[in-house]
């Protein structure tokens, strides 16, 4: 006798069982699920697979997301230990790695997360050769070069996401400083993901209004407004990640 789903389903072609645009995500630490949530609410992905040592935290994570399956377009999300579930990923997103401590710098993480990389890159080259790498681990500069050697990748394969959310931070704090909605505070923040990053206050400005042209001092010692202190504030924000 026939089942209920064979009495209510009929499959006219054959399934498809390789998807066309998988994301993988390693770390599922607030940041990993996060990424997990844009990726999910932005609909970039027809499957997401979560990997994790911790494994109860793990299975939690993944339950809740699929029970919001409701609310994405995403049909399939899947979770393990092993990286085989990460197999033929278009692209992984690493997040995983020891957390920065208070009074630490993102380089006195340096040799923790190395072995770490060493321990997960091969596997996930190994289940997705042709995948691009996303590197979100601090030190982020330092290790995006590390996965880089480990994997044998491509340069223009492995990319780490460097000062995106330092400018974001900067550009936040610009705003509320103003009190002006961020998206019309533009600047930009370079070099290393860390205490050496550098603010560009040539080129913020609001709505196109260079504020350097407003105040010449603007992010020196002698800007009587203090604005150096919106950097501090962004590279001391990094110890909350």
């Amino acid at each position: 006798m026939s089942t209920v789903k064979e009495q209510l389903i009929e499959n006219l072609i054959e399934e498809d069982k390789v998807s066309q645009s998988k994301i993988t995500i390693v770390g599922t630490g607030a940041v990993g699920m996060a990424c997990a949530i844009c990726i999910l609410l932005k609909d970039l992905a027809d499957e997401l697979a979560l990997v994790d040592v911790a494994v109860d935290k793990l299975k939690g994570e993944t339950m809740d997301l699929q029970h919001g399956s409701l609310f994405f377009n995403t049909s399939k999300i899947i979770s393990g230990k092993d990286y085989s579930v990460s197999a033929n990923s278009k692209l992984v997103i690493v997040t995983a790695g020891a957390r920065q401590q208070e009074g630490e710098s993102r380089l006195d993480l340096v040799q923790r997360n190395v072995n770490i990389m060493k321990s997960i890159i091969p596997a996930i080259v190994q289940n997705s050769p042709d995948c691009k790498m996303l590197i979100v681990s601090n030190p982020v500069d330092i290790l995006t070069y590390v996965v880089w050697k480990i994997s044998g990748l491509p340069a223009t394969r492995v990319i780490g996401s460097g000062c995106n959310l330092d400018s974001a931070r900067f550009r936040y704090l610009i705003g509320e400083k103003l009190g002006v909605h961020p998206t019309s505070c533009h600047g930009w923040i370079i070099g290393e993901h860390g205490d050496s990053s550098v603010p560009l206050w040539s080129g913020v400005n609001v709505a196109g209004v260079a504020l350097k042209t407003l105040d010449p001092k603007l992010g020196t010692d002698s800007d009587k407004d203090q604005w150096k202190n919106i950097h501090k504030q962004v590279v001391g924000r990094a110890y909350m990640e």
